[in-house]
């Protein structure tokens, strides 16, 4: 029989979950665009061979997280300018029907409070100088309010561009900084308490094209050694 141990060693070389902790480091700008992934590497870190790492690579290629290039391997995906004009095309379309759906439906302030509290752990994270966090929480905002339309198919499509965005600003954005701000976010959510949906479509408008506008032309370096990204090195070392 299978014992606890085994079962949380087995779940955690799923392909899945793999991906899972790779598109956690390409979101927390822990692996930069036109980082190498290298199989051999990873196989490594996640003590798998190179089959769920394929796999898992595969995943994060289907979400344009990584770039797969026949005989060079697979790296993360390097967004264009196109592409940032294109993906903040998209947001500004799906989060204003995000807005007016939440207004038109009459949401509880229970439900956007809950929203409140994401900010409050963005801005303690920006303030603790933990920026992983404060990036993480940053998308979080916007999922959690398009969470409230109920409308899964909007979530998938708004949850992709959220993540294309997260990585665009770490191509673009200089080191430490996230061009979405948690004041914005609380001035929205006023907003949309107040029942004032006409002035939420306008910040939300304002803040997004103000994201996009603070993405700058300072491509990120594309070496990194992937023991230390995924913290198998220190923890090598500790357990000796």
């Amino acid at each position: 029989m299978r014992n606890a141990d085994t079962e949380a060693n087995a779940t955690g070389t799923k392909p899945e979950t793999i991906a899972a902790r790779i598109r956690a480091a390409i979101l927390e700008h822990r692996l930069p665009p036109g980082a190498k992934l290298t199989e051999a590497q990873l196989c490594e870190v996640f003590t798998v061979k190179r089959g769920p790492i394929r796999q898992a690579l595969s995943l994060l290629a289907s979400d344009h997280l990584v770039d797969l290039e026949p005989n060079r391997g697979a790296f993360v995906a390097s967004p264009s300018l196109q592409e940032v004009h294109e993906v903040f095309e998209m947001r500004r379309i799906i989060e204003l029907a995000v807005v007016q759906r939440i207004c038109s439906a009459q949401h509880g302030n229970r439900r956007l409070k809950s929203i409140g509290e994401t900010i409050r752990r963005e801005r303690r994270a920006f303030e603790g100088r933990d920026y992983p966090a404060w990036i993480r929480l940053s998308g979080e905002f916007h999922t959690e309010l398009a969470a409230l339309t109920a409308n899964t198919v909007l979530c998938d499509c708004l949850n992709g561009l959220v993540a294309r965005s997260t990585l665009i600003s770490a191509l673009y954005e200089s080191p430490g900084r996230s061009p979405c701000s948690f004041d914005d976010h609380e001035a929205i959510i006023e907003a949309l308490e107040a029942g004032q949906a006409q002035e939420a479509a306008a910040l939300m408008t304002r803040h997004l094209q103000g994201v996009e506008l603070k993405m700058l032309d300072r491509p990120a370096g594309a070496a990194v050694d992937l023991q230390d990204v995924f913290g198998t090195r220190a923890a090598a070392t500790a357990g000796r």
